[in-house]
């Protein structure tokens, strides 16, 4: 049973009301989803915000990085995720090279992604560097999600998929990203794999909820990829995932026995009966 089910919802979840929850001190619960059925599910099981996230890349479509996903790709998923008509926030990634070059390119994607992807919001990495972005986003009225720690769009640069700011230099820095962001305009701010300690701080001096993946349990709310949640991405689950069903290996099964009845011959579904 989910702690909310929609129907104790009194209206769509908003930026706004994600700050109004971390006043309250109710977590925040974030999924990833990329079509139709996925994000219909998540709102059902009650879900505060889906994210439409450029994990999409290797998730869906078996890239080994978020590198090579397109703001085409993001349209095209956020757009099958809004036509769930979901109660939860709808936040769409920014792909890599979409906001890096110009605040005039990141209004062009981001306004593609709310206009034709019927996004909510939208969210891309990185801290003091990206805040004149985020500034000139909010600016125009569109709503940001900030994205610190570990940035997958970075991962070159950073080395590999590695806990990040474990030291006090790279704590300090990462404490005035967060900071930088907020006062930039952004609504919320994912912490992905960072020290539980200074995810906490962070969480604690931010007016802005914090939204943690391996990020330890004192952010104000933690978001987990559909897939991981349900077993769906083989046997390889992430440090900071947690399989709650081994849903892959029911339809595994499921199909398995399909081809086993039209091998033997015993597949033989009666006519469609007329309505």
């Amino acid at each position: 049973m989910s702690a909310m089910a929609p129907n104790d919802r009194a209206r769509a979840v908003t930026t706004t009301g994600l700050r109004s929850m971390k006043e309250a001190a109710r977590p925040i619960v974030m999924v990833t989803a990329y079509d139709t059925p996925s994000a219909r599910l998540a709102d059902e099981a009650g879900v505060d915000v889906i994210l439409v996230g450029d994990s999409l890349g290797m998730v869906v479509l078996g890239h080994a990085s978020t590198l090579p996903v397109t703001i085409d790709d993001m349209v095209r998923h956020t757009a099958a995720v809004a036509r769930a008509h979901t109660s939860a926030l709808v936040v769409a990634d920014m792909p890599f090279m979409t906001f890096q070059i110009s605040a005039e390119e990141a209004l062009r994607a981001a306004g593609r992604l709310l206009a034709e992807g019927g996004a909510a919001a939208v969210k891309l990495e990185g801290g003091t560097r990206v805040a004149p972005v985020v500034e000139r986003l909010a600016g125009a009225g569109v709503p940001v999600m900030g994205h610190v720690g570990l940035t997958p769009q970075s991962v070159h640069q950073l080395g590999g998929y590695r806990v990040q700011a474990k030291d006090d230099a790279g704590a300090e820095a990462l404490v005035a990203d967060c900071l930088a962001l907020q006062e930039a305009g952004a609504f919320a701010v994912v912490l992905e794999c960072i020290p539980a300690p200074l995810a906490a701080r962070v969480t604690a001096t931010l007016d802005i909820p914090t939204i943690g993946i391996g990020a330890g349990p004192a952010c104000d709310g933690q978001v987990q990829v559909f897939h991981d949640l349900l077993g769906l991405g083989g046997d390889f689950v992430p440090r900071h995932a947690r399989r709650y069903a081994d849903v892959g290996a029911v339809v595994r099964d499921a199909i398995a026995a399909y081809a086993d009845e039209v091998r033997d011959g015993t597949f033989a579904p009666g006519p469609r009966e007329e309505a």
